[in-house]
Parts: C-alpha cells; structure tokens; sequence
C-alpha cells in the first residue's frame, strides 16, 4: 500500500487550540510563543493516549499478522546492510515483537543490542544481548543486559513508535530519550522507526529537539526520510 493510501483516522476528540497551529508547519522556530509550544505539547500527549488506545485495541490475530508482515519488510530492508550490530528493543505497551529480527541478524553473521537507561534522562547505551543471556530489570522493569554485558555501537537503531509522518518523524512514548541519544551520538546510524501502518498521521508539528528517523518500515510499507 503506498503512504497515500494509509488511512488517517482522525483525533478522538480535536483539541481546540489547532486552529491556531499552520497545516504547513513544519518545526516550531525559535521565535515561536511559548503558548503554541504548550498547545503542541499538549496535542502530543492527547495523541499519544489516542494512538496507544487503538494500537492495544487490535485483535491478537490481526496483531500476529500485521507483526509477521512487518518483520518480512524489515528483515528485507536489514539484509541490503550487510553484516550490522543492530540495537533492537524489548517489546512493552502492545509495541510489535520484532526479536525474531534480532535473532536473524545474529544467524547471518551479525550480532545484536538492547537500549540500557543507565540514569534518567540521559543519553541511551546499548549493550550486547544474544538468546538465552541473562538479562535484568531496568527502569520501568524493562528487561536489559546487566552491567557487565559488553557496551556496543550500533550501526542500527530500531525506534518503535506510537505514530510517524510522512516525513519521517516519530512520536514516541514522550521521555525524550531516543532524541537525545541520537543528538549524542558521536557517529550516525540508520535509524529505523517500527510499527504498524495505522498509526500514521498528517504531521507530529516537529520541534527543534526532533531527529527524524532514517527509514520508517511499517507492515505495508518502507518510507525513506525526504531528501533536499
């Protein structure tokens, strides 16, 4: 299915202040009021509640195959990389199982990563993880390699996503920390937002500390990020 024919399914209830943001707009500049930066982050996280509802709303079966879908895209687009240290995720809040990935990466002669929180709003580490290691809980209990795991740099990032735009930008949960990571960085990856076709929507309304992805895969489609 091409982008166009992704279907938007509209705001649960349309916040009031949009009126007052431009359709066009792309990136709040500096100059921006400070009220139109608290509408936009107030949209975010009424966006963010909406998207997350009709995402855990999907059927398991439907899930399983929109997921199967999306791994055989993903895994497409992951072997014209060649050999890769891919940092994957573990799976929280109805996100897409993509471990089989991982674990494809490393059968091709490649290894694999998890994102580590080591302190609150810093930066992201990565650390190796492979089937079977031992892993610990982290910050909101999400399971992670343990401190003595080796730190990697991975050549591929894996962002799941709650929505995505035409433009590459992804909306996450809200923590700020893959934005951070990657302005961090002293090296730059390709970064992949994952997730399913449905949560597309017209625009995020980017702010200046949003990096787009890379490449958005979803189960129907591959979105490279807009050149120029």
């Amino acid at each position: 299915m091409a982008d166009d024919d992704v279907p938007y399914r509209g705001f649960a209830s349309p916040p009031c202040f949009m009126h007052e943001i431009d359709p066009e707009y792309m990136g709040i500049p500096p100059e921006t009021d400070e009220r139109q930066a608290t509408d936009v982050k107030r949209w975010r996280k009424a966006e963010r509640l909406r998207l997350l509802d009709e995402r855990r709303k999907l059927a398991p079966k439907v899930r399983q195959t929109l997921t199967r879908q999306l791994e055989q895209n993903l895994t497409a687009f992951l072997a014209t990389l060649g050999t890769i240290c891919i940092s994957g995720y573990w799976p929280i809040r109805s996100e897409p199982d993509l471990r089989d990935v991982l674990k494809d990466v490393i059968a091709r002669g490649g290894s694999a990563a998890l994102p580590v929180v080591a302190q609150r709003n810093q930066p992201l580490i990565f650390r190796a993880w492979s089937p079977g290691d031992r892993l610990e809980r982290g910050i909101w209990d999400i399971p992670t390699p343990p401190a003595e795991a080796e730190t990697v740099r991975p050549d591929v990032l894996l962002a799941p996503f709650l929505g995505f735009d035409g433009d590459c930008y992804r909306l996450g949960h809200g923590g700020g920390y893959f934005d951070r990571t990657l302005a961090a960085l002293d090296y730059k990856p390709v970064v992949i937002g994952v997730g399913f076709a449905m949560a597309k929507i017209p625009t995020i309304y980017p702010q200046p500390h949003d990096i787009p992805m890379s490449v958005i895969i979803t189960e129907s489609d591959i979105l490279r990020q807009p050149q120029g």
